[in-house]
């Protein structure tokens, strides 16, 4: 390995371990307590060594985003995959449902990294990055097929998409009643869904 290539090596590194700093910080404490100072003294580097990385909050928010995209489009395509056996296209829906729900509330943090604080991204532009636009696309990988005759499909997954966001975010705030989730999901699948 030459000496370029593990500066590189090392350099990726330490924005891993920047990006999984920042996002546990903000899962045990809110985004309010990721400072850079707080940062830099978590991963043991000088504040300019993690300027050299990221410009600042907002740019490492944004990283936080991407990955959390990543992480969602994976876990919408497997339980959706995963309800393809039994479920058919209603319950496929429904497994998407409930994994971007769970997911936005295991991933808090995360999840207010990709549609709650300003990251730098560009969202429903042509200079979207790549893993936004994949999260989008496993939503339309399964809500395309249950559309309906006549209905475009990515304004359609669109407006489940928002539904579900007001469900999640909602449902923390505290403005629903969590025992009352999987009627709401029911609700959702069986209005929007047209199976």
């Amino acid at each position: 390995m030459s000496v370029q290539e593990r500066k590189e090596r090392d350099r990726a590194a330490r924005e891993r371990l920047i990006v999984a700093t920042a996002r546990e910080l903000a899962e045990r404490q809110g985004w309010d307590a990721v400072t850079t100072r707080r940062l830099a003294q978590r991963i043991e580097y000088s504040q300019p060594v993690l300027y050299s990385h990221f410009r600042g909050k907002r740019e490492i928010i944004g990283a936080v985003a991407l990955e959390g995209a990543a992480e969602l489009a994976t876990a919408v395509r497997a339980a959706t995959s995963a309800a393809s056996t039994t479920g058919g296209p209603r319950g496929r829906v429904a497994a998407l449902a409930h994994a971007y729900l769970d997911f936005a509330a295991r991933h808090p943090a995360v999840y207010d990294a990709l549609f709650q604080l300003d990251g730098g991204l560009a969202y429903a532009r042509e200079d979207t990055p790549a893993p936004l636009k994949d999260a989008f696309a496993s939503l339309l990988e399964t809500l395309a097929e249950v559309a309906g005759d006549g209905v475009d499909p990515g304004p359609f997954t669109e407006t489940f998409w928002a539904a579900l966001h007001g469900l999640a975010t909602l449902t923390r705030a505290g403005r629903l009643p969590p025992e009352d989730a999987a009627s709401r999901v029911g609700l959702l699948v069986d209005r929007l869904a047209r199976v």
